[in-house]
């Protein structure tokens, strides 16, 4: 079973190559064992993020 949460990122967060990406809200997929959060926008735009640039999204 997997769970999905709805989380923010904070200003300036970047990916996992270094590049900044949209702050908006996106689904936490998982966090994998080397410590990288998978965060997904849609099915087609995916990151992987520092798990301590996460917050919980505002929306309910």
């Amino acid at each position: 079973m997997i769970l999905e949460f709805d989380v923010e990122i904070k200003p300036d967060t970047r990916n996992h190559k270094g590049f900044f990406i949209q702050e908006t809200s996106y689904k936490l997929i998982d966090v994998d064992l080397s410590g990288w959060a998978l965060i997904c926008l849609n099915d087609a735009v995916c990151h992987y993020v520092d798990p301590d640039n996460l917050k919980k999204s505002a929306k309910l």
